[in-house]
């Protein structure tokens, strides 16, 4: 069996970084990704293997038994953040690590200190994969996939585990929003799924945001500075006028736990034209509304400020909190819970501060909670992930599909 450290090295070589622009047909990265998939879930004796035109990988491990299992879903995303590249990922293994800053990037002096990501103290005396400060790494979600894969292996090379039927996905597009566009449920055929998809060890989440984008489109109009005076209107002025008019502290630096938030993500244009692009984000499905409300009134105060149509708000949902559709299966979260717990992990059961695939998946029909892939810093240069996080994500997963085994006898 390949460890899943190897295959997570292998997986993060590929370029699968999303492209909002560009979803359907996926990138060319996840495009060669997948196939390289594919034919390793070839080699598992994976069952149904398929990779839909929209850039879904699916397969089924068959059921090796005749007692009643519900059929088990497990899911990854093949992308990585547009927030930063992906392309030549250089990972660095730091062994035995000794507690101190890891110097990145000596010639850019690029540090993942203690003091800045005091969370690298709890990994004393393991094993880091890190980036080389040029990239980020990929384990949101290359670490999901590579646990899974490595989950799947292990029934292969122990025939005697007795298991239901377990369907598993990869999926494309998620960090764009869209992972769940055209994912196929029937297809797909489990009774209810997780993602692997969390960050550090123990995480289960069956709560995340209620989340929109947000495109504010500002008409300026440029005049030769010269002789602009009571003419020239700055878009880009504009926009920043637009942008003090959101509430004060509710930004994603300055909010945490259940707090929501404005977070603009891009600002592109000039004096004619300028663009703002921001993610909308809220636990509670009222206030989510009023967020909405807010940035399409702030428009409107300005146009009556200036001229109508100076500012054109489009705002589009993304997905909506999936703990509305958990709890009447909770157990599903109960049973991860008892995974970790088995495995010596403590759970930590928290709210999702941003969104899986999982969130759209359980209000199409299929209860999908998350669970960690034990990977920190995700869509950055920072990013870094501890060996024995994954090795535990990967007996997670066997002893779910073991517990359920046992509760059907």
């Amino acid at each position: 069996m390949k460890t899943v450290t190897e295959r997570f090295l292998e997986y993060i070589k590929f370029d699968t970084m999303s492209n909002e622009d560009q979803t359907v047909p996926i990138t060319l990265g996840q495009i060669e990704f997948a196939k390289i998939l594919v034919e390793e879930l070839k080699t598992l004796d994976m069952g149904n293997i398929s990779f839909d035109e929209n850039g879904y990988v699916m397969a089924i491990l068959p059921a090796n038994t005749n007692l009643r299992i519900p059929a088990l879903g497990f899911i990854a995303h093949m992308d990585t953040s547009p927030d930063m590249s992906g392309q030549g990922v250089n990972a660095q293994i730091i062994e035995d690590y000794d507690g101190l800053d890891i110097n990145l990037d000596t010639e850019k002096n690029i540090i993942l200190s203690t003091k800045d990501f005091p969370e690298l103290l709890n990994y004393k005396g393991q094993t880091l994969i890190t980036t080389d400060g040029t990239t980020l790494l990929g384990a949101d979600d290359k670490a999901g996939i590579a646990e899974i894969m490595t989950a799947m292996d292990y029934l292969k090379s122990h025939p005697q585990i007795e298991h239901g039927k377990i369907c598993i996905a990869f999926t494309p597009n998620e960090e764009v929003g869209r992972g769940a566009d055209h994912f196929n449920i029937s297809k797909f055929e489990a009774d209810f799924a997780y993602t692997i998809d969390g960050g550090p060890i123990g995480e289960l989440e069956y709560e995340n945001f209620n989340a929109a984008g947000a495109k504010i489109s500002i008409q300026g109009r440029n005049i030769h500075p010269g002789s602009a005076k009571g003419k020239m209107i700055n878009a880009i002025l504009l926009a920043q006028e637009y942008v003090d008019q959101l509430p004060k502290g509710e930004t994603p630096a300055e909010t945490e736990g259940y707090e929501g938030f404005y977070h603009l993500t891009n600002i592109l244009g000039d004096v004619e034209n300028t663009v703002l692009r921001y993610i909308i984000r809220d636990f509670d499905l009222v206030t989510f509304e009023k967020r909405k409300v807010l940035m399409k009134t702030i428009a409107d105060d300005l146009n009556l400020k200036y001229t109508k149509d100076t500012f054109t708000v489009e705002i589009q949902d993304q997905y909506y909190n999936m703990k509305e559709k958990i709890m009447p299966v909770k157990h599903i979260v109960d049973t991860a819970a008892k995974a970790m717990e088995a495995v010596g992990v403590v759970p930590d059961i928290r709210p999702i501060r941003g969104g899986t695939d999982g969130a759209r998946l359980s209000y199409m029909g299929l209860p999908t909670p998350n669970i960690f892939t034990g990977g920190h810093n995700f869509h950055g240069k920072y990013e870094f992930i501890p060996t024995y996080s994954m090795e535990k994500s990967v007996e997670v997963i066997l002893k779910i599909i073991e517990i359920y085994s046992e509760e059907s006898r």
